[in-house]
């Protein structure tokens, strides 16, 4: 008799199936979710020194071997070509299509590398009785490009992107507190108040992600974000990249719990 999968295989195998297509935000509770950025193997070395010089947005969880699809220190049968909700794929930095799976496009010198996702942090904010406003609306988080450069590897450069949620004066100060609990994925927020000082012209018009109510009495703060990869990309322009769309993450079998350092 099989035994019912858990939480987080069970999503990956309905992401697999095409039952899961939408963004993944308090999917699997307690589990651990991921970006993704697929590169060929040529790039690889440089997108690791990227990964290095940039901690906040870029805490990299687990690399693959050239033209493997599995993760096995992320879980059991992952499939990266499969196990994700929905793909961003890239030609020479344009956008060309959103698939459910990639695997006829699939190439045996791709490295994957999976990135830690600020959603991961967001079970310690509502355990704490901090509120998450895109959680709430039932929406993708709002994502921004901003004004903040990244620390250049190799030909990877390019602006950085942050994640925001919007809290009371009291409630952002002890955001800070929790999410600082949890450098491997983001941290504590890189920016809080005045959007414009980070190069956000529209609070209201997110570059990635779905728009949020901001209530009286209430700053908008900014988390780095795993979705910096992609503005990286765009900058970059190489010839072949496979991401996540934005929202959509992997979800591994690692326990947010264990995420946490003392």
């Amino acid at each position: 008799m099989m035994l019912d999968p858990t939480p987080s295989y069970g999503a990956r195998l309905d992401a697999r199936s095409g039952l899961l297509t939408g963004p993944t935000a308090n999917i699997a509770p307690g589990y651990v979710q991921a970006n993704l950025a697929i590169l060929p193997a040529s790039l690889a070395a440089d997108f690791l020194r990227f990964c290095q010089r940039n901690p906040k947005p870029c805490p990299l969880l687990a690399m693959s071997d050239p033209g493997s699809p599995a993760l096995p220190d992320l879980g059991h049968d992952i499939d990266i070509r499969s196990d994700i909700p929905r793909y961003r794929v890239w030609q020479n930095g344009v956008l060309v299509d959103e698939p459910l799976d990639v695997r006829d496009m699939w190439r045996d010198d791709l490295v994957s590398f999976l990135i830690g996702c600020s959603f991961s942090f967001e079970e310690a904010m509502l355990d704490n009785g901090l509120p998450v406003r895109h959680i709430e609306q039932g929406c993708n988080v709002p994502m921004y490009r901003t004004s903040i450069p990244t620390n250049a590897a190799g030909s990877f450069h390019g602006p950085l992107v942050v994640s925001m949620r919007p809290l009371k004066a009291a409630d952002a100060i002890r955001a800070i507190q929790v999410t600082s609990r949890f450098p491997s994925v983001h941290g504590a927020p890189v920016h809080f108040g005045d959007p414009a000082e980070i190069g956000i012209a529209d609070i209201n018009r997110p570059d990635y992600g779905d728009a949020v109510e901001i209530r009286s009495g209430e700053v908008p703060v900014f988390w780095a974000c795993g979705v910096t990869p992609q503005s990286v990309v765009a900058s970059v322009k190489p010839e072949f990249c496979i991401t996540h769309a934005p929202g959509h993450m992997l979800i591994t079998d690692l326990l947010n719990s264990r995420m946490a350092v003392l």
